[in-house]
């Protein structure tokens, strides 16, 4: 997938909030548990609370930390913490973004050296990691105490069945839905408050104009549709211990939404085309596509990337499966973790809690690399949530997505083994829209390859 970054609405450039297709490496069970003892090398860390005067000695003693992230100009963050804590250096790497410094962490784990103290990690990722013992559990630290600091669901992605806290939330991508006012007047088309609705609207507005759909679901985005997998409810991965997990890729949830947007695609009142690609660039820009379902970096990314649409677009919430249950899913978003065998664990604990807490950090987050917040406190900050900018018409676009994050469902987890299941969904489900085929008997393709393949890694797959 292109590494396009995000334009902002002040022409500043930051980082992509999509990665999500190809994210970590396939590890076998087997590996993964003996990977525990090949990690960067430092003894294993007491689960007990660290006291406030080993913290205090920690902190005043001279320290360098490696920190891996792709966050662009991140070394503004990171010197607030240096004035805070004056005796600790933290030096930058870009070891690349997503899966090539996945690849990367892994090859260094694995040699015992060479890895990092604190690492950039999205959310999906965290499971590949956590199943080899390579991240340190931060509740000895005082992570716990910052559970009311986020966002309930981020806090949930982040924490294991026991209570662990594997990483510091950084920024979100809850969905919503871009729409072309201009073209929804022009056909006298409503906001569609449901998927009812919005199936009739793409029939509607492609009879009237066989050159405009109202979306367009890419076939080359696993993402969007773990997204929609995510707001319906469906629970398509779940995991307990280490080696059992439950693949539930073609349930009820999820064959409902094959029949939908397999419907729609083999209608050909949606549009199919890979996303992110210049032919999908230029079908924005020239009022191709009505709407685009997206999450809460799409606002920054359209207003770059879709300049000659200026002022035609606004932002609401996706559609609703039950209009009384407003719910939502999650595209994007990344935390801090810090690596379990860090030979500094009370100071790499503190700067992942301190980037990501501290509400002068989490602000610069938000107004230098225009991330979407993780934060109560930012979500609720009138600076923020007022910005009403001119590409939008002047809708308050970050007040839309502030209150779309507050549905997002927290149940929902990602497997071990996430590059397989984008890889097959790709070949399957993917596939089948792109050729008008059947998707609800894809979607039991998918979730025969799956099985086995998690099978074949060690896994037991239950109900399979």
């Amino acid at each position: 997938m292109p590494q396009n970054p995000f334009t902002s609405l002040s022409g500043r450039s930051s980082m992509s909030r999509r990665l999500f297709l190809t994210t970590t490496g396939a590890l076998s069970l087997g590996a993964a548990l003996t990977a525990c003892g090949g990690d960067s090398g430092g003894s294993p860390v007491s689960a007990k609370p660290v006291s406030q005067a080993d913290i205090d000695k920690a902190m005043k003693t001279p320290t360098e930390l490696t920190f891996w992230t792709w966050v662009p100009n991140i070394d503004k963050e990171v010197a607030l913490f240096e004035k805070r804590y004056p005796a600790i250096k933290v030096k930058v790497v870009n070891a690349g973004q997503g899966t090539p410094q996945y690849t990367k962490l892994r090859t260094a784990l694995k040699a015992g050296s060479g890895a990092p103290d604190m690492v950039q990690i999205e959310y999906q990722a965290i499971p590949t990691f956590t199943i080899t013992d390579s991240l340190l559990d931060l509740r000895p630290y005082g992570a716990s105490a910052l559970k009311s600091t986020f966002v309930d669901w981020t806090w949930g992605q982040v924490t294991g069945g026991h209570g662990e806290v594997w990483a510091i939330p950084q920024d979100t991508g809850p969905m919503g839905m871009l729409y072309r006012q201009d073209i929804f007047d022009a056909h006298g088309i409503d906001v569609p408050t449901t998927w009812d609705e919005f199936a009739a609207a793409a029939r509607k507005l492609h009879k009237a104009d066989p050159d405009v759909y109202l979306t367009n679901l890419a076939a080359n985005q696993v993402a969007a549709w773990h997204g929609l997998l995510w707001q319906a409810g469906a629970k398509p991965y779940a995991t307990s211990g280490r080696s059992d997990i439950a693949i539930s890729v073609d349930d009820a949830v999820s064959k409902k939404l094959g029949a939908y947007w397999g419907g729609l695609a083999k209608e050909g009142v949606i549009g199919v085309e890979p996303d992110f690609t210049d032919s999908w660039y230029a079908a924005l820009n020239r009022g191709k596509y009505a709407t685009w379902i997206t999450a809460a970096w799409g606002p920054v990314f359209l207003s770059g990337s879709a300049k000659a649409t200026a002022g035609k677009w606004r932002a609401a919430p996706l559609p609703q499966w039950d209009a009384a249950k407003p719910s939502s899913g999650n595209w994007g978003g990344s935390t801090t973790a810090v690596i379990r065998g860090t030979k500094n664990p009370v100071a790499a604990a503190l700067f992942a809690q301190f980037l990501n807490s501290d509400p002068a950090s989490a602000k610069m987050f938000a107004t230098e690399q225009f991330f979407f917040p993780a934060t109560k406190a930012l979500l609720t900050d009138a600076s923020f949530v007022s910005d009403a900018p001119a590409f939008y018409g002047g809708q308050k676009v970050n007040q839309v997505f502030a209150d779309i994050s507050a549905t997002v469902n927290s149940s929902f987890q990602w497997p071990p083994f996430l590059d397989q299941a984008a890889t097959d969904w790709t070949e399957t489900v993917g596939k089948s829209l792109a050729g008008k085929g059947d998707t609800v008997a894809a979607l039991g393709t998918w979730q025969s390859r799956l099985t086995t393949y998690a099978k074949g890694q060690g896994f037991t797959v239950k109900g399979s």
